[in-house]
């Protein structure tokens, strides 16, 4: 064979160059006439002043529920009440004459309680209050202890209340706490031989409530 044949492989070679110009020509050239078509589409313009359906709202009433009326109560059956009472018949004289000039009887006020009367004239708490003359001690030494509450084992401390007056009296004593058995009774008797100092407000001596305990207790 010929050394001098030529192989087809040897000619694409050198065509190869051309081949890659013309590939690029023909790319630009695509380009360019890709850019100069108007892909933009025509939209149609909508009007947006055209007339809306207009909606119309009602009024809507509230509505109230009837309240129905509680019926009227049944009318109470009246019983007949027996009286015996003899009503005595007055005659009331309506001839009787009546003179302007002379003056009327007024019914006579009501009575009042001498309880209610009576308005508190003591204090409670004053600038020096009463004390006792002497001393508790000597007081509680003039008890006698009530048998039926020794019997029974009653001890404890009863509480007297009174009003010690100007002189230093004791006034109004009463119990305001006991323990019962007799021994009320025997501290009643005791306070009641006491003698105080009055109290005092603004230097002058006054009538003021005191109360004093008494003790009992089994030797």
């Amino acid at each position: 064979m010929r050394s001098d044949i030529k192989k087809p492989q040897k000619d694409l070679r050198k065509y190869y160059h051309i081949f890659l110009e013309l590939g690029f020509i023909v790319a630009l050239s695509l380009f360019i006439v890709a850019t100069q078509l108007d892909f933009t589409t025509e939209q149609k313009e909508i009007d947006i002043t055209e007339e809306q359906e207009v909606v119309e709202m009602e009024d809507v009433t509230q509505t109230k529920q009837k309240e129905k009326t509680p019926p009227p109560p049944r009318p109470q059956v009246p019983v007949e009440v027996p009286n015996d009472e003899v009503i005595a018949e007055q005659d009331i004289n309506l001839d009787a004459e009546m003179n302007m000039n002379e003056p009327l009887e007024m019914p006579p006020p009501p009575k009042q309680d001498e309880k209610e009367e009576k308005e508190e004239d003591f204090f409670v708490a004053v600038e020096q209050m009463p004390e006792l003359k002497g001393s508790i001690k000597d007081l509680q030494q003039k008890i006698k202890y009530p048998s039926k509450a020794e019997k029974a084992g009653i001890e404890g401390r009863v509480t007297i209340q009174f009003i010690v007056d100007e002189d230093g009296n004791v006034e109004d004593p009463h119990v305001l706490r006991g323990i019962g058995g007799g021994c009320d009774k025997e501290a009643l008797r005791v306070v009641k031989t006491a003698k105080f100092k009055p109290g005092r407000q603004r230097g002058k001596a006054v009538r003021v409530e005191y109360s004093l305990p008494i003790f009992f207790k089994l030797k």
